[in-house]
């Protein structure tokens, strides 16, 4: 399915660039509920169902909602599947997407479960990785915030499918969790730990960077304490595979110096873009437009 997915993404390209028009989701409702702030999800989720002819509905401000009165998820879900033909979901709690769609009568779609998964954006970044690198035989570095970083946790996982060589880069109070360690294993993937981005970028296909995520610390003195100890400069850049590609979710702080932006390397902001082509296809395919 991921497969078709990335291939169905692909065919969308040139729709979501805007150089041909669809009306493929003519007469269709998107609900957008965000209960954390989100620009690049929410945006893109937005232009995708605009882009192929379909309408948004978006919730909006969490407080000048029902949901400041005290309503549950359960019963905003209830409501609001009466408006709209599929449900974009971000919620801070982990699981929350799972019991939304317990108790919804349209397709849900997770845009992120506090430190638990974002799948789309994981789709997102193999399609990126699928067309600015390869995914067969990808050697690839994770590095950052690998404890609450959800999208690292899914794409893991995704790319244990495609037998990806996996170097996880972390401050020790950041590591990946041992229970993802443990189920990358036994699938197969080749895992490999270092606190250090010296030690393997010049190895590598791929460089998969992440922001230290202040808003999941507790203690404000621990995220002072790990904040800046891992940083991409362009110096850092001299040894690295000409066909280096780096990648990052954003928004980021200072774990990518502007230096970087210029560079044959850099793929951010196009992996921004993908986020619209793969958000049509799975639009698409989830309201039944195309058929698998």
């Amino acid at each position: 399915m991921i497969d078709i997915i990335l291939e169905t993404a692909e065919g969308m390209e040139p729709i979501a660039l805007g150089k041909q028009k669809s009306d493929l989701l003519s007469g269709k409702v998107l609900a957008v509920l965000f209960f954390e702030p989100s620009t690049r999800t929410r945006m893109s989720f937005e232009t995708a169902m605009y882009r192929l002819g379909g309408d948004v509905l978006n919730l909006g401000s969490i407080d000048a909602s029902s949901i400041a009165k005290g309503e549950t998820l359960a019963d905003t879900i209830r409501v609001v599947d009466g408006y709209a033909d599929a449900i974009v979901l971000r919620h801070p709690k982990e699981g929350a997407a799972l019991l939304a769609s317990e108790f919804s009568t349209v397709p849900i779609l997770n845009a992120g479960d506090g430190a638990g998964h974002h799948p789309t954006q994981t789709l997102l970044d193999l399609y990126t990785i699928k067309r600015e690198s390869h995914l067969e035989g990808l050697r690839i570095a994770l590095a950052g915030d690998l404890k609450y970083g959800r999208t690292v946790h899914s794409l893991c996982y995704a790319l244990s499918l495609y037998g990806a060589d996996i170097t996880l880069i972390s401050p020790m109070e950041l590591r990946m969790p041992e229970e993802i360690i443990k189920d990358l294993e036994k699938r197969g993937a080749k895992v490999t730990e270092t606190n250090s981005i010296e030690n393997a970028i010049n190895e590598v296909d791929v460089l998969y960077m992440t922001r230290i995520q202040k808003e999941r610390f507790l203690d404000p003195t621990e995220y002072e304490r790990v904040a800046n100890k891992l940083k991409i400069t362009p110096e850092l850049l001299t040894n690295v595979k000409s066909e280096l590609k780096i990648l990052h979710p954003l928004p980021r702080v200072n774990e990518i110096h502007t230096g970087v932006d210029e560079t044959a390397h850099a793929c951010y902001f196009r992996q921004a873009f993908y986020g619209v082509p793969v958000r049509m296809a799975l639009l698409a395919l989830v309201l039944g437009a195309i058929e698998v």
